[in-house]
């Protein structure tokens, strides 16, 4: 559906994006790719080239089997895009924005009738619709702008930091509504907000400094730290004792232990993916000590991304 080759964009000297490749297929069960990375990285410009806004240097590049360089008309047809700023006309009301977007996409009245009913359904417009566009919330003005990128139907659907400038309430829902979203279209969602990839996204595709580091399903990525195994726990009895009984524990690897009060904080790293927490609790409980805090912690897709850019910088530097 998306293949990335190589591609290219230069301003000067300087690299916005460097040597870039990458495809995207349609799943069965949800089409939603994360491209995460933190500004500057270069996920705006990748996603201006892919919707024809932007010329590449080198490389190539095609969406829903056409070229972005020579069919570009072709691909505009096929893609919805809702940058992170929707270009909106305040002054107009929702229903009037919708319907002169569809005659530019060259729609009947009766199609675009149609589909404005469908999108204002489908982005819960109901009692926004016949509003002026200026009155709105920025989180209702997100939802204007989604629509006009759904209007045509299109088969993929580029968003550019959807959830920007949204309260809490606001980004839930539209991490629902992408979601929802996701099983009818592909969607290439950019986002330097870790947690919104982790909870909207079933692949990952992580770039820094122009160029693309890994990708997988965040739990691959996860799992590539290796901090699936992490284990805090607080035990009352005495330090040292304590560390070298859980230390003891042949599937640990690390124990690091900080005192509050009577207590000992440790947070326990185990061999490979492996789980401690019944060995853990026998020990405490054959030394009569106190258990009275033990979860295990989830690596994060923040974990890997930090571990990742870490190593970048490490081998710039040598």
């Amino acid at each position: 559906m998306i293949e990335v080759r190589n591609l290219t964009k230069r301003y000067g000297p300087i690299p916005a994006v460097d040597d870039v490749s990458f495809s995207v297929e349609t799943a069965s069960t949800g089409n939603i790719i994360g491209f995460l990375g933190p500004n500057g990285a270069g996920k705006s410009t990748t996603i201006r080239i892919l919707t024809c806004y932007l010329p590449a240097t080198s490389g190539s590049a095609s969406v829903a089997g056409y070229d972005v360089f020579t069919q570009s008309l072709h691909v505009r047809r096929n893609i919805g895009y809702l940058p992170e700023s929707a270009p909106l006309y305040p002054e107009m009301r929702a229903r009037e924005y919708l319907n002169f977007r569809g005659k530019l996409h060259g729609m009947t009245r009766h199609d675009r009738e149609s589909a404005i009913r469908r999108v204002t359904e489908r982005c819960w417009l109901g009692e926004f619709i016949d509003r002026p566009i200026g009155q709105l919330s920025k989180g209702m003005r997100q939802r204007v702008g989604l629509a006009d990128a759904l209007l045509h139907d299109p088969k993929v659907l580029f968003l550019d930091e959807p959830t920007i400038g949204l309260d809490p309430t606001q980004i839930r829902e539209t991490r629902q509504l992408i979601r929802d979203l996701g099983q009818r279209h592909v969607i290439f969602l950019s986002s330097h907000i870790l947690p919104e990839v982790e909870a909207t996204c079933t692949h990952t595709i992580v770039i820094a400094n122009g160029r693309v580091l890994a990708s997988g399903s965040p739990t691959e990525l996860r799992d590539r730290i290796g901090a699936g195994s992490r284990l805090i726990a607080e035990i009352k009895g005495k330090s040292d004792e304590v560390r070298g009984a859980i230390s003891g524990i042949a599937e640990v690897s690390r124990v690091e232990i900080e005192p509050v009060g009577p207590w000992n904080r440790l947070t326990i790293e185990a061999n490979g993916s492996g789980d401690v927490r019944e060995e853990v609790f026998r020990v405490t409980a054959a030394r009569g000590w106190t258990l009275r805090e033990m979860r295990r912690e989830v690596a994060s897709l923040e974990d890997f991304f930090i571990k990742i850019t870490a190593e970048q910088r490490a081998a710039r530097a040598k």
